[in-house]
Protein backbone atom coordinates (compact mmCIF):
# COMPACT_ATOMS: atom_id res chain seq x y z
CA UNK A 1 0.00 0.00 0.00
CA UNK A 2 2.81 2.37 0.86
CA UNK A 3 4.42 1.51 -2.35
CA UNK A 4 1.67 2.88 -4.27
CA UNK A 5 0.99 5.75 -2.37
CA UNK A 6 4.56 6.63 -3.21
CA UNK A 7 3.78 5.91 -6.93
CA UNK A 8 0.65 7.72 -7.20
CA UNK A 9 2.62 11.00 -5.84
CA UNK A 10 5.25 11.11 -7.76
CA UNK A 11 2.99 10.05 -10.70
CA UNK A 12 1.27 13.55 -9.96
CA UNK A 13 4.76 15.75 -9.88
CA UNK A 14 5.14 13.96 -13.11
CA UNK A 15 2.06 14.78 -14.49
CA UNK A 16 2.27 18.38 -12.96
CA UNK A 17 5.83 19.36 -14.88
CA UNK A 18 4.03 17.79 -18.06
CA UNK A 19 1.58 20.18 -18.42
CA UNK A 20 3.04 22.69 -17.69
CA UNK A 21 6.04 22.59 -19.54
CA UNK A 22 3.89 20.98 -22.93
CA UNK A 23 0.65 23.22 -22.58
CA UNK A 24 1.55 26.17 -25.17
CA UNK A 25 2.52 23.30 -27.67
CA UNK A 26 -0.35 21.18 -27.16
CA UNK A 27 -2.83 23.75 -28.58
CA UNK A 28 -0.80 24.86 -31.46
CA UNK A 29 -1.24 20.83 -32.10
CA UNK A 30 -4.76 20.89 -31.69
CA UNK A 31 -5.49 24.32 -33.67
CA UNK A 32 -3.66 22.52 -36.23
CA UNK A 33 -5.16 19.06 -35.98
CA UNK A 34 -8.80 20.12 -36.44
CA UNK A 35 -8.93 23.29 -38.36
CA UNK A 36 -9.67 22.61 -41.84
CA UNK A 37 -7.11 22.19 -44.24
CA UNK A 38 -5.22 25.16 -45.38
CA UNK A 39 -6.01 27.22 -42.36
CA UNK A 40 -2.26 27.73 -41.64
CA UNK A 41 0.51 27.41 -43.81
CA UNK A 42 2.06 26.03 -40.57
CA UNK A 43 3.25 26.19 -37.19
CA UNK A 44 4.26 29.32 -37.31
CA UNK A 45 1.66 30.58 -38.70
CA UNK A 46 -0.78 28.78 -36.37
CA UNK A 47 1.05 30.38 -33.00
CA UNK A 48 1.39 33.62 -34.71
CA UNK A 49 -1.99 33.86 -34.98
CA UNK A 50 -3.29 32.97 -31.39
CA UNK A 51 -0.73 35.58 -29.87
CA UNK A 52 -2.03 38.35 -32.34
CA UNK A 53 -5.62 37.11 -32.23
CA UNK A 54 -6.31 35.93 -28.31
CA UNK A 55 -2.59 37.24 -26.49
CA UNK A 56 0.00 35.48 -24.99
CA UNK A 57 -2.77 33.36 -21.90
CA UNK A 58 -4.25 32.11 -24.63
CA UNK A 59 -1.64 29.07 -25.18
CA UNK A 60 -2.14 28.33 -21.40
CA UNK A 61 -6.25 28.01 -22.39
CA UNK A 62 -7.75 25.10 -20.81
CA UNK A 63 -5.14 24.49 -18.36
CA UNK A 64 -6.95 23.75 -15.26
CA UNK A 65 -8.18 20.53 -16.90
CA UNK A 66 -5.44 19.12 -17.86
CA UNK A 67 -3.42 20.53 -14.75
CA UNK A 68 -5.77 18.67 -12.53
CA UNK A 69 -6.92 15.78 -15.03
CA UNK A 70 -3.07 14.94 -16.61
CA UNK A 71 -1.59 14.91 -12.97
CA UNK A 72 -4.30 12.50 -12.15
CA UNK A 73 -3.64 10.33 -15.74
CA UNK A 74 0.25 10.45 -15.14
CA UNK A 75 -0.59 9.49 -11.10
CA UNK A 76 -2.60 6.78 -12.32
CA UNK A 77 -0.12 5.96 -15.24
CA UNK A 78 2.95 5.43 -12.79
CA UNK A 79 1.09 3.69 -10.28
CA UNK A 80 -0.05 1.15 -12.45
CA UNK A 81 3.11 0.55 -14.28
CA UNK A 82 4.63 0.23 -10.74
CA UNK A 83 1.89 -2.16 -9.57
CA UNK A 84 2.54 -4.12 -13.08
CA UNK A 85 6.30 -3.94 -12.89
CA UNK A 86 6.11 -5.27 -9.18
CA UNK A 87 4.16 -7.90 -10.22
CA UNK A 88 6.21 -9.18 -12.75
CA UNK A 89 9.08 -9.12 -10.73
CA UNK A 90 7.36 -11.63 -7.95
CA UNK A 91 6.47 -14.02 -11.00
CA UNK A 92 10.34 -13.84 -12.16
CA UNK A 93 11.43 -14.50 -8.73
CA UNK A 94 9.23 -17.51 -8.12
CA UNK A 95 10.94 -18.98 -11.96
CA UNK A 96 14.31 -17.82 -11.13
CA UNK A 97 14.51 -15.44 -13.36
CA UNK A 98 15.72 -11.27 -13.75
CA UNK A 99 18.37 -11.46 -11.23
CA UNK A 100 18.89 -11.64 -7.51
CA UNK A 101 15.23 -9.38 -7.04
CA UNK A 102 13.57 -9.79 -9.79
CA UNK A 103 13.54 -6.53 -11.03
CA UNK A 104 15.19 -7.07 -14.46
CA UNK A 105 12.15 -7.26 -16.57
CA UNK A 106 11.92 -8.47 -19.98
CA UNK A 107 11.06 -6.01 -22.88
CA UNK A 108 7.46 -8.12 -22.95
CA UNK A 109 6.93 -7.33 -19.42
CA UNK A 110 7.65 -3.61 -19.88
CA UNK A 111 5.32 -3.74 -22.74
CA UNK A 112 2.95 -5.26 -21.22
CA UNK A 113 3.14 -3.02 -18.16
CA UNK A 114 2.82 0.01 -20.20
CA UNK A 115 -0.47 -1.40 -22.25
CA UNK A 116 -1.67 -1.95 -18.62
CA UNK A 117 -0.80 1.77 -17.16
CA UNK A 118 -2.04 3.19 -20.66
CA UNK A 119 -5.94 1.19 -20.51
CA UNK A 120 -6.09 2.20 -16.81
CA UNK A 121 -4.81 5.68 -17.41
CA UNK A 122 -7.50 6.13 -20.77
CA UNK A 123 -10.39 5.94 -18.16
CA UNK A 124 -9.95 9.48 -16.82
CA UNK A 125 -7.55 10.47 -19.94
CA UNK A 126 -10.65 10.02 -22.39
CA UNK A 127 -12.95 13.20 -20.63
CA UNK A 128 -10.23 15.07 -19.42
CA UNK A 129 -8.79 15.74 -23.14
CA UNK A 130 -11.92 15.74 -24.77
CA UNK A 131 -12.60 18.83 -22.27
CA UNK A 132 -9.85 19.81 -23.08
CA UNK A 133 -9.85 20.42 -26.29
CA UNK A 134 -13.32 21.54 -26.17
CA UNK A 135 -11.81 24.59 -24.59
CA UNK A 136 -8.55 24.98 -26.76
CA UNK A 137 -10.98 25.02 -30.18
CA UNK A 138 -13.77 26.87 -29.02
CA UNK A 139 -13.85 30.69 -30.69
CA UNK A 140 -12.50 33.65 -28.67
CA UNK A 141 -15.00 35.60 -29.45
CA UNK A 142 -18.19 33.89 -28.97
CA UNK A 143 -17.46 31.16 -26.54
CA UNK A 144 -19.67 27.87 -25.91
CA UNK A 145 -18.17 27.64 -22.77
CA UNK A 146 -17.19 29.78 -20.03
CA UNK A 147 -14.77 26.73 -18.46
CA UNK A 148 -14.34 23.61 -17.77
CA UNK A 149 -17.04 23.37 -15.08
CA UNK A 150 -19.73 24.71 -17.70
CA UNK A 151 -18.21 22.56 -20.40
CA UNK A 152 -18.77 19.11 -18.41
CA UNK A 153 -21.88 20.31 -17.14
CA UNK A 154 -23.10 21.56 -20.47
CA UNK A 155 -22.14 18.34 -21.92
CA UNK A 156 -23.51 15.88 -19.46
CA UNK A 157 -26.69 17.71 -19.65
CA UNK A 158 -27.19 17.42 -23.57
CA UNK A 159 -25.80 13.95 -23.98
CA UNK A 160 -25.08 12.17 -20.95
CA UNK A 161 -21.97 10.04 -20.21
CA UNK A 162 -21.27 9.15 -23.53
CA UNK A 163 -21.25 12.94 -24.86
CA UNK A 164 -18.33 13.22 -21.99
CA UNK A 165 -16.87 9.97 -23.27
CA UNK A 166 -16.92 10.64 -26.56
CA UNK A 167 -14.01 9.52 -28.22
CA UNK A 168 -12.87 7.29 -26.01
CA UNK A 169 -12.38 3.74 -28.03
CA UNK A 170 -9.94 5.32 -30.11
CA UNK A 171 -8.18 7.20 -26.63
CA UNK A 172 -7.71 3.93 -25.56
CA UNK A 173 -6.28 2.34 -28.22
CA UNK A 174 -3.83 5.14 -28.10
CA UNK A 175 -3.06 5.03 -24.64
CA UNK A 176 -2.79 1.22 -24.99
CA UNK A 177 0.03 1.15 -28.10
CA UNK A 178 1.52 4.12 -27.06
CA UNK A 179 2.34 4.14 -23.40
CA UNK A 180 3.41 -0.06 -24.26
CA UNK A 181 5.80 2.22 -26.42
CA UNK A 182 6.54 4.61 -24.09
CA UNK A 183 7.29 2.78 -21.06
CA UNK A 184 9.30 0.17 -22.91
CA UNK A 185 11.53 2.99 -24.22
CA UNK A 186 12.44 4.30 -21.27
CA UNK A 187 12.85 1.65 -18.96
CA UNK A 188 15.10 -0.41 -21.11
CA UNK A 189 17.31 3.07 -21.79
CA UNK A 190 17.15 3.15 -17.74
CA UNK A 191 18.26 -0.92 -17.33
CA UNK A 192 20.70 -0.54 -19.86
CA UNK A 193 22.52 2.63 -17.94
CA UNK A 194 22.27 1.34 -14.85
CA UNK A 195 23.63 -2.36 -16.21
CA UNK A 196 26.51 -0.64 -17.77
CA UNK A 197 27.62 1.71 -15.02
CA UNK A 198 26.67 -0.75 -12.07
CA UNK A 199 24.48 1.77 -10.03
CA UNK A 200 21.12 1.88 -8.34
CA UNK A 201 18.38 3.71 -10.66
CA UNK A 202 18.52 6.62 -7.51
CA UNK A 203 21.88 7.20 -8.95
CA UNK A 204 21.34 7.80 -12.55
CA UNK A 205 22.18 11.39 -13.49
CA UNK A 206 18.76 13.36 -13.27
CA UNK A 207 19.88 14.70 -17.01
CA UNK A 208 19.77 11.13 -18.09
CA UNK A 209 16.35 10.92 -16.66
CA UNK A 210 15.10 13.98 -19.07
CA UNK A 211 17.13 12.44 -21.84
CA UNK A 212 15.58 8.69 -21.62
CA UNK A 213 12.20 10.44 -21.14
CA UNK A 214 13.00 12.74 -24.38
CA UNK A 215 13.88 9.85 -26.34
CA UNK A 216 10.57 7.62 -24.98
CA UNK A 217 8.43 10.68 -26.02
CA UNK A 218 9.98 10.26 -29.37
CA UNK A 219 9.31 7.01 -29.49
CA UNK A 220 5.34 7.61 -28.34
CA UNK A 221 4.63 9.89 -31.13
CA UNK A 222 6.20 7.88 -33.45
CA UNK A 223 3.60 5.56 -32.87
CA UNK A 224 0.70 7.29 -32.11
CA UNK A 225 0.63 10.47 -33.99
CA UNK A 226 -2.06 9.61 -36.72
CA UNK A 227 -4.01 7.63 -33.64
CA UNK A 228 -4.11 11.19 -32.23
CA UNK A 229 -5.33 13.32 -34.67
CA UNK A 230 -8.08 10.81 -35.75
CA UNK A 231 -8.63 11.61 -31.59
CA UNK A 232 -9.26 15.12 -32.35
CA UNK A 233 -11.09 15.11 -35.02
CA UNK A 234 -13.84 12.95 -33.23
CA UNK A 235 -13.34 14.73 -30.13
CA UNK A 236 -14.17 17.90 -31.59
CA UNK A 237 -16.96 16.83 -33.73
CA UNK A 238 -20.56 17.63 -33.25
CA UNK A 239 -22.25 15.26 -31.07
CA UNK A 240 -25.75 14.54 -33.60
CA UNK A 241 -26.59 15.69 -36.81
CA UNK A 242 -28.23 18.55 -35.89
CA UNK A 243 -25.14 19.95 -34.34
CA UNK A 244 -23.04 19.56 -36.87
CA UNK A 245 -21.62 16.11 -36.69
CA UNK A 246 -19.44 14.85 -39.63
CA UNK A 247 -18.32 11.24 -38.46
CA UNK A 248 -20.84 8.57 -37.72
CA UNK A 249 -17.47 6.24 -36.02
CA UNK A 250 -14.02 5.93 -35.65
CA UNK A 251 -13.92 4.20 -39.37
CA UNK A 252 -16.01 6.47 -40.95
CA UNK A 253 -13.77 9.44 -39.39
CA UNK A 254 -10.52 7.66 -40.75
CA UNK A 255 -12.10 6.96 -44.32
CA UNK A 256 -13.61 10.53 -44.32
CA UNK A 257 -10.54 12.16 -43.90
CA UNK A 258 -8.11 10.06 -46.02
CA UNK A 259 -10.54 10.73 -48.70
CA UNK A 260 -11.17 14.33 -48.64
CA UNK A 261 -7.63 15.74 -46.98
CA UNK A 262 -5.36 12.68 -47.58
CA UNK A 263 -2.85 11.38 -46.08
CA UNK A 264 -0.95 14.64 -45.16
CA UNK A 265 -3.40 15.25 -42.84
CA UNK A 266 -2.68 12.33 -40.84
CA UNK A 267 0.64 14.19 -39.85
CA UNK A 268 -0.79 18.00 -39.61
CA UNK A 269 -0.04 18.86 -36.36
CA UNK A 270 3.28 17.23 -35.78
CA UNK A 271 5.61 19.99 -35.62
CA UNK A 272 4.55 21.24 -32.46
CA UNK A 273 4.20 17.61 -30.67
CA UNK A 274 7.82 17.23 -31.72
CA UNK A 275 9.23 20.59 -30.55
CA UNK A 276 6.96 19.73 -27.53
CA UNK A 277 7.98 16.08 -27.00
CA UNK A 278 11.56 16.37 -25.24
CA UNK A 279 10.79 19.09 -22.76
CA UNK A 280 7.02 17.52 -21.75
CA UNK A 281 8.15 14.09 -21.50
CA UNK A 282 11.36 15.06 -20.43
CA UNK A 283 10.22 16.79 -17.47
CA UNK A 284 7.65 14.20 -16.96
CA UNK A 285 10.05 11.24 -15.73
CA UNK A 286 12.57 14.09 -14.17
CA UNK A 287 9.45 14.84 -11.74
CA UNK A 288 8.59 11.44 -11.18
CA UNK A 289 12.53 10.27 -10.70
CA UNK A 290 12.77 13.18 -8.49
CA UNK A 291 9.69 13.00 -6.43
CA UNK A 292 10.24 9.59 -5.85
CA UNK A 293 13.68 9.53 -4.63
CA UNK A 294 12.42 12.43 -2.24
CA UNK A 295 9.96 10.29 -0.87
CA UNK A 296 11.55 6.93 -0.85
CA UNK A 297 14.61 9.09 1.70
CA UNK A 298 11.31 10.74 3.62
CA UNK A 299 9.78 6.96 4.12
Amino acid sequence: MLATVKDLTAGTAGGIAQVLVGQPFDIVKVRMQTAPKGTYSGMLDCAGGILKNEGPLAFYKGTLTPLLGIGVCVSIQFGALEYSKRYFARQNLANGRGGPDGLTLTSGQYFASGVFAGLANGVVSGPVEHIRIRLQTQSATNPTYTGPSDAVRKIWNGHGIAGIYKGQVITLWREATGYGVYFLAYEKLMQHEMASKGIRRDQVSPAKAVLFGAAAGYALWAVIYPIDMIKSRMQTDGFSATDGQKYKSTIDCIRTVWRTEGIGAFTRGLGPTLIRSPFANGATFLGFEMAMRVLNSWI
